[in-house]
Parts: C-alpha cells; structure tokens; sequence
C-alpha cells in the first residue's frame, strides 16, 4: 500500500495503538492510523514514548477483559504524562469504571470512535471537550492509507440483532446497521487506489446486510465487479443470512475460497439454549454445498466450550461435528458470564476446570483437522500475498488462507506470488507450508 511520509519535527507528535479482539476492532485502528498520518503524527510501539495512546479494547469474554486491563495498565505505566485513550468494546461495558481510573485521559465508545483524531486534537489546544460530545457515526471513517497491516477491511456493516443468550455485543455495538451500497463501493475504490491487493470484507453481523433491496451477496457481487487489481476475503460469518448466489459468487477469481462460518456447538440442544438461529443439519448443508462445488474450500471455525448446562454428551456432539466438518482451524473459547445477557440466568454453569479440559480437547483435534487438511494441499499452487520478507525468506497467505514461506531474493510486500507447496513445517496451530516460487 502506499504509505503517506510524515515530515519529523521536534513538534511531532507520536501516537501508539493497541488492538485486541476482532476483525473490526483491526479496521477502526487503522482507519485512526490513517486519520493520525495524515494529520502529522509519527506512529510507534509502546516503548518508544508515544505522546498519545489509543487502546482498542474487546469485552466478548472474562479472558478479553482481563487482557484489555492488562493492556491499558502498561500503556499508562510506561508512558507517564502520555494522553491515554480507551475505546472499543470495554469502554462500552465498562465505562464509568474506566472513567474512574485516573491513569486514563478519555474513555471514547465505540460510536464516537471515528472522531478520536479531533477529540485528541483539541486537547493539545487547550479546548475542553467531552468525549459524549462527540459525533455519532459508525462508519464515518476514511479508507485506509496507512496501515499496520497489509491486507484492508472494509467495514459494511455494525450491530447485532440476534442477542445470542451468551452474547453482549448488541449492547456494546448497538442495534444492526448497514453501511449504504454507494459508500461501500467508494470505500472499496479509494483502499484499492491507496494500493492494497487484498481487502477483507467486515462488519459485527455481515450476512445480515441490508441497504434498501440489496443484501449481503448483492452488495458483495458488486464488490467484486470493481475495477483493479485486487482479491476479496470475507471476515467471519454467521451461518445464516444468505442464499445459493452467495455460494456461486465463489467461482468470481477475486473471491477467495475461504470462510470463517460460526458452529458455536454440534450440539442441537445448545444452540437452542444459545439461541442461536441455524441448526447442525443446516450448518452441514452449507458445507457440503460448498465442497461440491469447491472441494478444496478452507472452512474455519469458533467454537464456545462450557456453555451452562453443556452435558459430557453434547460435548462429544461438538467434537463430532468438528471431526466431519474438517476445519483447519477452530478458534476455542471458554463461556463467560456477561452481565445483562440471558444466559447470566442459566442454571448448571459448568466449572472453570471442565472448561479447561473441553476447551483442550477442541484445540487437539483442531490441530488434528489442521495437518490432514494440509496434507491434502501439498503439490498444488497457491498464490501468496506476501506480508514479510527477509533474509531471502518471505511469508504470507495463499488463496485458501492457509500460512505459507518460500525462498527467494528481492521479493516485495504486497505483491502476489504463484508458489507450489512442496511440504510443511512447524506443529499445531504455528503449522504452515514451505513451497518454492513458480516461474511467472
């Protein structure tokens, strides 16, 4: 991507981020990276004595609160006098404690985000401003131009209407909304125009997309019909929402052939307890929709161990359907009591050391699932957008978003490379291929 060079005075400000939790949270850091670029800011780490702070926390479980605090503390410990600013999630579930805590300057929710530049800006003028003072808007960010990233997401969509019985992201993130198709596609234009090769399309409950008669796979085949030289991923994605277009939209070559389709649970009773609107024979069908067309399609995973009132046999339901459904990777995590949320009322929540044991035995057979789905993969050609390179080594993610490293000299970041898988490396969930470069 092309990256605007700051002039660095000793007036320059320098600015630090921090993100934790999801896709989205990654996009709105850097669409405020662009707005601090832009505005003349020197981006740095955390040890480099940064003059403002931006933590962009996550709240979605005990764990995410835990490292969200963990997080702001050092930003607070090891820049003194630095402004500190807490946004995302957290400073939505939590916002008069944070505001409490003197070690931050301001708590900004997550409507008021995208404004956090000005909010920043007028501090170092002297001007008084609340952050409820703030505009409200979701998506009133720029396309990003700076990045700490090499792919871009672009946001589409935020909000939650389904209120899953574990789930606190409608009241951290507010009711769905749908981006407007003709923003979308400007959004898309200019982030490829910047440079980027790849962008990934975002939002809280993407498959919900609604803008007048357009739906998510409308607006993703319009997507897909912009002019350049670029390809399309889809962040994670409820497995409701769409239709057979969506699954033929797969045959465009901008589209790549992974998804990160949400399970939860094999298990037909604990969906109902989650609430959660699909079924597993549902959920099977999708697939096998899918592999009949694309048979090598990369399907990726959440799965949530411990829900109140999991018994042993569904558990096993769990590990069944993830054994059949073949996912190269299962995001694993534990269920965390949510204030507000319905299943806060459950009767038998589960113990914290069968968590730690459910939890586990997920993560060994996603790794199961992992090697033979890769093995599967060796001798065939991906096509890599390379995300590092050094020493004669560079690394990236192929079409099927699957990790691959293959030698060469003067390779570039953000370029596309044709390699052939030759083998693997590594174990487990740090498992990736070695292939060697193609002959363009």
């Amino acid at each position: 991507m092309i990256n605007k060079i700051s002039v660095i005075t000793k007036d320059t400000k320098r600015v630090a981020f921090k993100t934790l939790g999801c896709r989205l949270n990654q996009y709105e850091t850097d669409a405020l990276v662009t707005n601090f670029d832009r505005a003349g800011y020197r981006l740095v780490n955390f040890d480099e004595s940064p003059d403002v702070v931006v933590v962009n926390t996550c709240t979605v479980t005990n764990q995410s609160d835990q490292k969200s605090r963990t997080v702001i503390s050092q930003a607070a410990r090891k820049n003194k006098g630095a402004v500190v600013v807490v946004t995302g999630c957290m400073a939505n579930n939590f916002k008069e404690k944070l505001e409490s805590q003197e070690n931050i300057t301001f708590v900004v929710e997550n409507n008021r985000k995208s404004s956090i530049l000005s909010l920043v800006e007028a501090h170092f003028s002297g001007e008084i401003l609340h952050p409820d003072k703030l505009p409200q808007d979701v998506f009133s960010y720029n396309p990003v131009r700076k990045s700490l990233h090499t792919r871009s997401a672009i946001k589409i969509q935020d909000g939650c209407d389904n209120f899953c019985t574990f789930c606190i992201i409608p009241m951290v993130r507010g009711r769905a909304v749908s981006r407007p198709v003709a923003e979308v596609l400007e959004n898309v234009r200019k982030t490829i125009e910047n440079g980027f090769r790849e962008i990934v399309i975002t939002g809280v409950n993407i498959g919900r997309y609604e803008d007048g008669e357009t739906r998510f796979e409308d607006l993703l085949a319009q997507i897909l019909e912009v002019p350049g030289d670029f390809r399309v991923r889809i962040s994670s994605l409820e497995p409701d929402g769409f239709g057979d277009g969506f699954v033929e939209l797969f045959s465009h070559p901008k589209l790549m052939p992974h998804l990160h389709l949400c399970l939860q649970s094999g298990s037909e009773k604990t969906l109902l307890r989650m609430r959660r609107m699909y079924d597993v024979e549902q959920f099977r069908k999708t697939l096998r929709q899918f592999r009949s067309i694309y048979p090598d399609f990369n399907f990726t995973t959440d799965v949530l161990v411990g829900f109140p009132g999991e018994t042993n046999d569904e558990f096993l339901q769990t590990l069944d359907a993830v054994r059949e459904f073949g996912f190269s990777h299962v995001h694993t995590f534990k269920y965390s009591v949510r204030n507000g949320t319905r299943a806060e009322r459950l009767e038998n929540q589960i113990p914290e050391t069968i968590k730690n044991e459910r939890s586990a035995l997920v993560r060994q057979l996603s790794d199961d699932n992992r090697l033979k789905y890769y093995k599967t993969l060796i001798g065939r050609t991906q096509h890599v957008l390379v995300e590092k390179f050094s020493k004669n080594k560079a690394s990236g993610y192929g079409d099927l978003y699957v990790p691959i490293e293959f030698q060469s000299t003067d390779i570039q970041k953000n370029t596309v490379h044709a390699v052939k898988l030759t083998g693997l490396s590594g174990e487990g969930e740090k498992l990736y291929f070695v292939g060697e470069l193609r002959n363009q």
